[in-house]
């Protein structure tokens, strides 16, 4: 956004407990977590840590909520409309400490914290637009029948709301664990949600672990959906989870290694700027993110070179600056994680262009990061790296970029950089990908949805396609009696 107010420094924690019937409670073991400030490896507070016992609180909390008779399920759906735009007021409201509280907690940079709850407030109004245009149809069928159908049940901040806000407007009532390493964001939503005035029960928030709080989610047999963004190892445990248990319908948004292709024929400087940006943003913690960057062979070089000059002007530092570009990682974990994936790059043979280390004595900063001479075999080019290192690839033509683009078990984005529109039109044919971007990359909106091929996930976000996770289909059948003759 080109107005905003200045961060908050050092913002107060509000909250730290779970969230159960719309009030702040300790976890039933006592035990406590710590969520660490990745600028500094410091800690910032203790978050109570849920387990199974607080997930079964949380549970009954909502199946209380949705029992046929409560004020939940008597709301009427425009009711259920003016609470989420309620929401959406109140996410705008505090947009300055919640992207203040962001900074802290996961190490964005401000602009790009504040300018997300921004982006949050309009996925709330979209839905809160579906919450009474949910409805069935009736269908001709054969003989004296009448048949119709029936739909019911059922980025820290952009992610809390992808899941909740769909999940509301169709009636549901929710309980979210957030990711251990940034729970301050969604606990703080807790409260503008009560202050919204949504019922006792419909949305509760069990922070922990994955393997406790997440599995006993997963597990429980009170449980019908499960919405999950992150790695694909876990998607796939939560998989096995939802049909060990109920057979739980899943929509998961995994990994990728997503291919931004550049061809001879495109606005360089556009390109090269829009392909760093593409992998950097977020210090690459994108799971979209454009990580294999192929360039045609004739402007390869030239390519590589103002790519390493812009990666040298990129701002690095203090995320409460406005000028910084790239905050820190998110936690030590995935810092060591990126470096030894770039340690493998350069015993691989890629050629490292610029960065490959730490770019702070404190924190979990790493330098942007380019590689180029990588090939499609190396563990480089294969595994999601989630932090800020672009690899740059040689193609010739089309035929040779759309295998190899296709040559991955993810399935997430794609990017095509041309002003041929015929050509742009063949890759975005060919490619097997979710979101396909042409002359842009990451353009992500409330009203397209937004998933993955393969082993990028099962199901869609946003739009319409979004809303109609969180809902079941009943057909009912009325037999109509005839008049005697």
């Amino acid at each position: 956004m080109a107005n905003f107010p200045p961060p908050i420094r050092n913002p107060e924690i509000k909250y730290t407990q779970i969230f159960i019937n719309n009030e702040f409670v300790n976890s039933v073991s006592g035990k406590v977590f710590p969520t660490i400030n990745p600028a500094t490896g410091e800690k910032i507070c203790d978050i109570q840590e849920g387990d199974k016992a607080d997930v079964d609180k949380a549970v009954a909390a909502a199946k209380e909520a949705f029992k046929l008779g409560s004020p939940w399920r008597r709301m009427d759906a425009s009711k259920r409309g003016k609470l989420l735009m309620k929401f959406a007021t109140l996410l705008e409201r505090d947009a300055q400490y919640l992207g203040s509280l962001e900074t802290l907690d996961n190490g964005k940079p401000y602009t790009q914290a504040f300018g997300e709850c921004y982006f949050s407030s309009d996925v709330v109004n979209y839905y809160a637009g579906w919450a009474d245009k949910i409805h069935g149809k009736t269908i001709p069928i054969n003989g004296d029948y009448l048949c119709y159908t029936l739909s019911e049940w059922n980025y820290p901040v952009p992610m809390f709301v992808w899941k909740i806000a769909p999940a509301l407007a169709a009636g549901n009532v929710i309980v979210v664990k957030p990711a251990e390493q940034t729970p301050l964001t969604a606990l703080y939503c807790c409260a503008l949600l009560k202050e919204a005035g949504f019922p006792p029960g419909v949305v509760n928030i069990v922070p922990g672990y994955g393997p406790t709080a997440g599995a006993a989610i997963t597990n429980h047999l009170d449980v019908n959906k499960v919405a999950f963004t992150g790695s694909t190892e876990v998607g796939q445990i939560i998989m096995q989870a939802a049909g060990a248990s109920n057979v739980k319908r899943t929509t998961l948004e995994l990994g990728g290694k997503s291919p931004n292709v550049i061809f001879a024929d495109c606005d360089l400087d556009t390109a090269v700027a829009a392909a760093q940006e593409a992998v950097m943003t977020n210090a690459g913690q994108c799971c979209v993110a454009g990580s294999r960057t192929f360039v045609q062979e004739s402007i390869y070089d030239e390519f590589i070179k103002r790519t390493i000059e812009k990666a040298a002007t990129r701002k690095v530092g203090d995320p409460y600056e406005t000028a910084t570009q790239q905050g820190p990682q998110v936690d030590e974990e995935q810092f060591n994680k990126i470096l030894g994936l770039i340690e493998s790059g350069k015993k691989e043979g890629a050629k490292l262009n610029c960065g490959g280390s730490k770019a702070a004595d404190k924190g979990y900063f790493i330098q942007p990061t380019v590689f180029s001479d990588v090939t499609d075999n190396m563990k480089i080019a294969k595994e999601e790296i989630f932090g800020p290192v672009q690899q740059i690839f040689k193609f010739k033509d089309m035929d040779e970029v759309l295998e190899r683009a296709n040559n991955t078990c993810y399935g997430l984005g794609a990017a095509v950089f041309t002003n041929d529109i015929n050509k742009a039109m063949m890759f975005s044919q060919g490619v097997q990908a979710g979101s396909v971007w042409i002359n842009c990359y990451n353009v992500v909106s409330a009203q397209a949805p937004f998933g993955g091929f393969k082993m990028s996930g099962l199901g869609r976000e946003l739009g319409e396609y979004g809303i109609t996770q969180y809902y079941e289909v009943k057909n009912v059948v009325v037999k109509i009696p005839q008049k005697n003759s």
